[in-house]
C-alpha cells in the first residue's frame, strides 16, 4: 500500500471498466484521483467509493470526443490539484458495427470517428498534460491498448488506432525527459459493459454463449479477464519502481493470441 501517495493521476474513461478499477487502485496506493467520461452519474459512483475508503476524487464530464473539451477538462485537472503525475489514457471502444466497419464497407465517417476516440483524444490528452509534466520534471503517460494493438482481427479502424498508440508511445519516449515515462498497457478479452457478446455473435450469426466460448479460446488460460487485473500492472507503470519501463507495451491478458 501507498506506492502512489501524494501523486495526482487522472484517468480517461473512470465511470466504468478498466478506468474504473484502474482509479480505484490509484486511490487504495495513495493518490489523489481525476476522473473524467461522458456520464457525471457514473463518475459520481466512483468517487464516492474513493471518497468513502478515505481518499481524494476530482470528477470533470468530458467529452472525448471534442478535442477541445479534452484539453479544457485536463487543465482543470492540473488547476484543482496543482500537478499530474500519472495520466492514463483509457477512454476508448468501438463506434457502429457489422457491415459499417467491414474492410470493403467500412463508413468512412465511422472510420474517422474511431480512429479519434481511441488514438486522437489519447493524443490531446498528453498533449495537454506534458507541459506540466516537463515542468515538474517527473511523469507517467499509460495508454490502454487492446490484443488488436500488435495484431490483426479487429475492425480495421478501431485496430489501426490501437496499433498507432502502440507506435504513439514509442514516439513520445525519446522525446520527453527520461523523467517521463511512456508506456501502452493492452488487454485482451475483458469482463465489461463494452464486451456484449450477444451482439459480437449476432454479427457472425452465432449466439452469446458460443460467442463468448470463441473469446476464450483464444488465450493461453481459456478465459475473461476481470478489469481489476489490470489494475496491478497499471500501478507499477505509475509507480517510482516502474521508472525503468518507458517505450513499452505490455500485456495483460492471459496469453492472447500468443
Amino acid at each position: 500500500m501507498g506506492r502512489l501517495t501524494g501523486r495526482i493521476a487522472l484517468v480517461t474513461g473512470s465511470g466504468r471498466g478498466i478506468g474504473r478499477a484502474i482509479a480505484l487502485a490509484y486511490a487504495r496506493e495513495g493518490a489523489h484521483v481525476g476522473l473524467t467520461s461522458r456520464t457525471g452519474a457514473q463518475l459520481d459512483q466512483v468517487a464516492a467509493e474513493i471518497l468513502a475508503a478515505g481518499g481524494e476524487a476530482f470528477a470533470v464530464a468530458a467529452d472525448l470526443m471534442n478535442g477541445a473539451a479534452i484539453k479544457s477538462m485536463v487543465s482543470a485537472m492540473i488547476g484543482h490539484f496543482g500537478r499530474l503525475d500519472i495520466l492514463v489514457n483509457n477512454g476508448g471502444g468501438i463506434i457502429g458495427g457489422g457491415a459499417a466497419l467491414h474492410a470493403l464497407t467500412h463508413d468512412d465517417e465511422l472510420f474517422e470517428k474511431n480512429l479519434f476516440l481511441n488514438l486522437t483524444s489519447a493524443y490531446y490528452a498528453t498533449r495537454a498534460a506534458l507541459p506540466q509534466m516537463v515542468k515538474q520534471d517527473y511523469g507517467r503517460v499509460i495508454f490502454i491498448g487492446s490484443g488488436h494493438a500488435k495484431r490483426g482481427g479487429g475492425p480495421i479502424s478501431y485496430t489501426a488506432a490501437k496499433h498507432a498508440l502502440v507506435g504513439l508511445t514509442r514516439a513520445l519516449a525519446y522525446q520527453v525527459p527520461p523523467t517521463i515515462t511512456v508506456n501502452t498497457l493492452s488487454p485482451g478479452w475483458i469482463n465489461t459493459s463494452l464486451v456484449d457478446f450477444a451482439r459480437i455473435g449476432a454479427q457472425s450469426g452465432i449466439d452469446a454463449s458460443a460467442a463468448r466460448a470463441i473469446a476464450m479460446s483464444a488465450s493461453i488460460q481459456k478465459r475473461i479477464l476481470e478489469p481489476e487485473e489490470l489494475a496491478p500492472m497499471a500501478v507499477l507503470l505509475a509507480s517510482e519502481e516502474g521508472g525503468g519501463i518507458t517505450g513499452q507495451e505490455v500485456s495483460v491478458d492471459g496469453g492472447y493470441r500468443v
